[in-house]
Formats: C-alpha cells, sequence, structure tokens
C-alpha cells in the first residue's frame, strides 16, 4: 500500500509504545486497522510496534506526541489524518502515575502534570475525535475507548493524583456517551487489574505475590486488555457505550 493511502479503519492509540497500549496496537493491526502508534518519549520502542505490525503486512506510523500538551494532540491527529487517513477509533491509553509518595510529599506541579495527561489528555483527544468521527460534522461514527483502572475501587497505596483522575476518567465516559451517541460515536471504559507489564510491583511490601488476591489466581496480561479494547471497538459491541469494563480476574 503507498504510504500516503487512506484506510477505511484507523485507530488512534496514545501511550502505545509499550505495555497495554503496545498490545493493543499489533491486536488492532491484526484486526484490519492502520494504526497511530502514539509515544512521548521512547521512539525507539514505538518504532519496534511498527515494525512488528508491518511485519505481519499491516500498516501503522509512530507519532511523537505529549498527550499533556493540547497542541501536541492536535498535531497528532493531522498527522494521522494526513497520513493514515480518518480517524475511526481512538484509544485512550496514555497514562502519567506521577510518583507513588505520602500525600503529605504531594506537590502541584506533579497534580498538575498527572491530571494533564490521564484526565485533560482523555476529554482533548476525544474532543479531536468527535470532530473527525461525528455523523454530525460529516464523519461516520466511531468508537471510543478509556482505560481506567480497577485501582479506583480497591484503592491506589500512595497515587491519590493517578487515582482521582482515572476516577475522572469513569465519571466523564457515561456524559460523552450520551454527548456523542446522536453523532454514530460509542464511549467506553475498560479498567485493567493487576496487570503484568512491568509497571507494577508484582509483589507486596512484605514480598508476598499480589496474585494471592485474585480469584484467577494471576495477573492479566496486555493481550487480554487488548482483547477486551478491540471487543469494544468492534461491532460485536455495537449497542454498549457508556459502560465501565473491569478486566480483573476477579479482584
Amino acid at each position: 500500500m503507498e504510504k500516503n493511502a487512506v484506510n477505511k479503519q484507523v485507530c488512534i492509540i496514545t501511550g502505545a509504545s509499550r505495555g497495554i497500549g503496545a498490545a493493543t496496537a499489533k491486536l488492532a493491526a491484526r484486526r484490519g486497522y492502520a494504526v497511530a502508534v502514539n509515544y512521548v518519549r521512547n521512539e525507539a520502542a514505538a518504532q519496534d510496534v511498527v515494525r512488528e505490525i508491518e511485519a505481519e503486512k499491516g500498516r501503522a506510523l509512530a507519532i511523537q506526541a505529549d498527550i499533556g500538551e493540547p497542541d501536541d494532540i492536535v498535531r497528532l491527529f493531522e498527522r494521522t489524518i494526513s497520513e493514515l487517513g480518518v480517524p475511526t477509533a481512538l484509544v485512550n491509553s496514555a497514562a502519567e502515575p506521577g510518583l507513588r509518595q505520602a500525600i503529605e510529599d504531594t506537590d502541584a506541579a506533579m497534580i498538575r502534570r498527572v491530571t494533564a495527561v490521564n484526565l485533560e489528555g482523555t476529554i482533548l483527544c476525544t474532543a479531536q475525535a468527535a470532530r473527525c468521527m461525528s455523523t454530525q460534522h460529516g464523519g461516520t461514527g466511531g468508537a471510543i475507548v478509556n482505560i481506567s483502572s480497577q485501582a479506583v475501587r480497591t484503592g491506589g497505596y500512595r497515587l491519590t493524583s493517578y487515582i482521582g483522575t482515572k476516577a475522572g476518567v469513569e465519571a466523564i465516559t457515561g456524559a460523552l456517551a450520551r454527548e456523542l451517541g446522536a453523532g454514530g460515536i460509542r464511549v467506553n471504559t475498560v479498567c485493567p487489574g493487576l496487570i503484568a507489564t512491568g509497571a507494577a510491583p508484582t509483589v507486596d511490601a512484605a514480598g508476598n505475590s499480589r496474585a494471592k488476591d485474585i480469584p484467577l489466581g494471576r495477573l492479566g496480561t496486555p493481550e487480554e486488555i487488548a482483547e477486551t479494547i478491540l471487543w469494544l471497538l468492534s461491532p460485536a459491541a455495537s449497542y454498549i457505550t457508556g459502560a465501565i469494563i473491569p478486566v480483573t480476574g476477579g479482584r
């Protein structure tokens, strides 16, 4: 396919250079999407994801953009449209956990950064997607999946800012679903539990496996989260919007 050929199904995945985002990018490509693989710093990892997709005859493009910067979000969408086509799917996977620290040590700069990426970035990416996808603006409709965290319910030790922003993502999901439904856009949120991404510790402070509290007896994988995301993007979930879907192994 020529470089600037337009794809019918195009998916932007923020934070797609590693973990759940990378797994979702690879699976989306296998399901027929051209994929915008967004990254903020790790270009090498993003390019590795692109190479894996291209090795399987898929189409992908690594695009640097800081989801905490509004101008970068605009550029992400503009480049995707120019080089891949108009997005029909968006996965808001980029996340800034902030520092794991006591609340009395938390500073305003960190709170602002976590909020800018996790909550404001999700809203602004969704706003850009609505302009592209909504049938009310000449689009063909589409689907958006946000990524929250089951820690909103179980508690995230010394991650107050992160948990607060993820709770915010869940809170806006229903509002966005109501607002964007008339334009043919579905909006849902996936809440991963303990996932083996390398970003979260696999043992607790006492050295015990964190899997002991999970009914299925193990941590989840990024690929299992990706499967749920792609299902929500697909026609198989055509009557689902405004949902908060836990993928937690029962925890």
